[in-house]
């Protein structure tokens, strides 16, 4: 099998199912629609795009060398996502802290860019297309950054869609508070699906 035709399969699979990245994106366009969700969809490729590039550039090999490295990369990651699923499901529990934790999940293109060191699927996804698509040069990336464009880009489009499409409902401060609760629950699964990963 092509390792580029291998490569599109694994991303298109790892962009497309659960993770914090499309239930960040989920829930910024529930709140603020398809369009208030495009800074977010902007940050999480551009920072996938960054952290392909620093993993290209050695982080890997570190990884690689250094397995203790990549074991607390992930539990810090994986602490994190907890953070952000508990403070969620206290904001759905606890609706007054409701702004304090909006400010404190990742939001906008910065936050998000930054956001992708620590998620700990984003570095799963980006090893694991390396080590499937080893290159030798800038040329044999630059197709690989295209697919880490295009393809998060059109997955975390439907994920808006779908958050976008549930706006309706969440406008009924019970309905909003339940989704903040699952959302919660499904980013500390996430997290403990993560760490516990081979």
């Amino acid at each position: 099998m092509d390792p580029l035709l291998a490569a599109c399969g694994l991303l298109c699979v790892a962009a497309i199912t659960p993770g914090p990245n499309n239930l960040v994106v989920l829930r910024a366009a529930g709140h603020a629609g398809l369009r208030g969700a495009l800074p977010a969809i902007a940050g999480i490729v551009c920072g996938g795009l960054l952290l392909l590039a620093v993993v290209a550039l050695g982080a890997g090999a570190a990884f690689a060398t250094h397995l203790s490295l990549r074991r607390w990369t992930g539990a810090i990651g994986a602490l994190y996502l907890i953070w952000l699923g508990v403070s969620l499901c206290a904001a759905g529990v606890a609706p007054r802290h409701a702004a304090a934790t909006s400010a404190a999940l990742p939001a906008g293109t910065l936050g998000l860019i930054g956001f992708q060191f620590l998620n700990p699927k984003s570095w799963v996804i980006v090893l694991t297309v390396l080590a499937a698509m080893p290159a030798t040069g800038l040329r044999d990336y630059l197709p690989l950054a295209g697919l880490f464009v295009l393809i998060p880009t059109l997955c975390l489009l439907l994920w808006a869609a779908l958050g976008a499409w549930l706006a309706r409902w969440l406008v009924r401060p019970a309905v909003r508070r339940g989704v903040d609760i699952v959302m919660g629950v499904l980013l500390v699964a996430c997290a403990f699906l993560l760490l516990f990963e081979p």
